[in-house]
């Protein structure tokens, strides 16, 4: 038997919709709804379920995982972008409600201030770049094209950013542009005017699960930090007090990891093959040789250098075929079974070039990338590989509700010509004393490669067909055009594999920035609305219970095989056992978090509590 492999590839659906879509819903939208139903009493129960629905529609297993025609996959980009404005707006309603009942009254009258939130299931550290608003213009006041003049004019003051007690936090003021914009009030017609919008990068560190912390804009001295700044121009070097990032002359990094003091060599490896398959399973041309981006020249420029981030962008630019050659699509024709496929790669070559941008940040432990590439190429796979130099023969991936172990090794049954698996967020290799994490955004597809040490994550797959049991061509599945794929990396040693775990789930949830007024509230400028007392335990729903008021929270044993002590809170709430699907379970409430569990409880507010 020929195992198919199909492991949500989504070989040429843009892989990070899927992602987009699904932390939106379950890791923003809902977790910003169920906080905001303790401020209006109300739950949008309807509209998530419509959402929801659509997502759903897209998860069929050919589908999801890239295998089909291209007019299903065009329809289900459709179903992505409907979904994802439904749990935007949601969320923006959600924080729009919360902001209001946040304490801002400490900041100045002056000053212009804005919530920053975690919807996290644990701390996070990450960079936040927002604009805040600093001037408007009504259109009641003027002639448009004035008031834009008048707002540009202005010269801005010296700004800063400071916390609710007033003390500075060290931001970048990046620039500033005039613009139009407008709101549409609920209650009233809509209203179009000029301002200036200024942009504000900052670096949050550890912020606890479901969290927001209110900080303002405001006239003052940004003052610099006395902290070494991250790049190290002369030599192409970034370091924090983490990690030690040497980016070599070929592109690849040295990596010293240090808290344990390992070094990891030939970190951030390209390959390129040609892949003469089809939606449903990779095939390399027979004698084919990868083509790997440290073979070729590598520019490096520093984009971003501050005490708070460091970023380097590379550039490497590979020579590589331009497609498969003639027999590939005779072979399509006649149905040649992959396997069997004799094609080889065109002689012609043509420039691929990647831009990486490398990312680490004050207080992070993960090191983060983003590579851009313009895809004029046909019938090829794209790899990044993290050699760990590990001696395992297991590995350890996030799958549903679980950590899975995994054999590096296949059956003897195993008849496919690679070995990938599917993960969600992370894949791991450890041993008994230290270990290395890979995060992905939208990047499904996995290897660890013959050597049982390799990480190998896919980034991109060029094929002109479906396969499987007929010819149907997808010439759309080649993927051609601008793309940008994201993943990171995280080292630990030999008990805090869960936190590189934690940051690989997080790498898929961004911060909820919001601006506000300054004026009284009921919550304090500064909180957590629940506590997880765990570090085993991944926390994968925090919502409002179907058609009803109570809450939900769901999460599952990161280590799997160990149990592990766990605590949760929610303030002014009573929690009880419930099933997945939310019914009172028979078990009692315990303070252990058993082998393989998945927790779900059922909250409901306390007596105590007034409305």
């Amino acid at each position: 038997m020929v195992h198919t492999g199909k492991h949500c590839l989504c070989s040429y659906l843009p892989q990070a919709k899927n992602t987009d879509v699904q932390r939106q819903l379950e890791n923003i939208t809902e977790p910003l709804a169920t906080m905001a139903f303790d401020v209006t009493g109300e739950y949008p129960h309807d509209q998530l379920r419509y959402a929801w629905k659509l997502l759903m529609q897209n998860h069929p297993h050919d589908s999801i995982c890239g295998c089909s025609v291209d007019e299903v996959h065009r329809e289900m980009i459709t179903r992505y972008d409907k979904a994802l404005e439904v749990g935007k707006f949601l969320a923006s309603e959600a924080v729009e409600s919360l902001t209001a009942s946040i304490d801002t009254s400490l900041f100045p009258t002056d000053s212009k201030p804005f919530v920053v939130f975690n919807t996290a299931g644990s701390a996070k550290t990450g960079t936040i770049e927002t604009e805040i608003e600093w001037k408007r213009l009504p259109f009641s006041q003027g002639v448009p094209e004035e008031l834009y003049a008048q707002l540009k004019n202005e010269t801005l003051p010296e700004l800063t950013v400071i916390d609710a007690k007033g003390q500075p936090v060290t931001a970048e003021i990046l620039s500033h542009e005039v613009r139009f914009n407008y709101d549409l009030p609920k209650d009233a017609f809509r209203v179009p005017f000029m301002a200036i919008y200024v942009k504000v990068r900052l670096v949050v560190t550890d912020m606890p699960a479901v969290s927001w912390e209110s900080l303002a804009l405001t006239v003052g001295q940004n003052t610099a930090s006395a902290l070494p700044t991250i790049v190290s121009e002369a030599d192409d070097r970034l370091e924090n007090e983490f990690l030690h990032v040497k980016v070599e002359s070929n592109g690849q990094l040295t990596v010293t990891d240090k808290t344990t003091g390992i070094t990891y060599p030939n970190v951030l490896t390209y390959e390129n093959v040609g892949d003469i398959a089809n939606e449903y399973i990779f095939k390399q041309p027979e004698g084919d040789q990868a083509i790997y981006a440290h073979d070729f020249p590598a520019t490096t420029t520093v984009a971003i250098n501050t005490t708070k981030i460091g970023e380097i962008t590379l550039t490497q630019t590979l020579m590589i075929p331009v497609s498969a050659d003639e027999t590939l699509a005779e072979e399509m024709k006649a149905v040649v079974e992959m396997r069997q496929r004799k094609a080889q790669r065109s002689k012609e070559l043509a420039p691929f070039t990647l831009t990486t941008k490398i990312r680490l940040e004050q207080g992070s432990r993960q090191l983060k990338f983003s590579t851009h590439f313009d895809n004029q190429m046909k019938d090829h796979r794209l790899r990044v590989l993290f050699p760990t130099n590990i001696t395992t023969d297991k590995h350890y991936a996030e799958s549903i509700f679980e950590v899975v172990e995994r054999p590096n090794g296949v059956s003897a049954s195993w008849e496919n010509p690679t070995n990938p698996q599917h993960q969600h967020s992370f894949v791991n290799v450890q041993d008994a004393t230290h270990g290395m994490t890979v995060s992905n955004y939208g990047l499904n597809e996995y290897e660890i490669l013959a050597d049982n040490t390799t990480i190998a994550l896919t980034l991109h797959r060029s094929v002109g067909e479906l396969g499987d049991w007929g010819y149907f061509p997808t010439p759309e599945a080649q993927c051609m055009g601008e793309q940008t794929v994201a993943f990171a990396l995280a080292f630990h040693g030999a008990d805090d594999q869960n936190r590189t775990f934690h940051d690989g789930q997080n790498f898929q949830i961004p911060f909820t920035v919001a601006q506000t007024s300054a004026h009284n509230g009921r919550w304090a400028p500064k909180a957590a609305y629940l506590t997880i007392d765990s570090s085993a335990h991944a926390l994968t729903a925090l919502k409002r219970k179907e058609h009803q008021t109570e809450i939900v929270t769901r999460g599952f044993n990161l280590p799997n095989t160990a149990a592990a002590p766990l605590e949760i809170k929610i303030s002014g709430y009573t929690p009880t056992r419930c099933t997945l699907i939310e019914t009172p379970h028979e078990k009692p409430l315990s303070a252990i978090l058993e082998p393989a569990e998945i927790n779900s409880l059922l909250w409901t507010k306390s007596a105590s509590v007034n409305d």
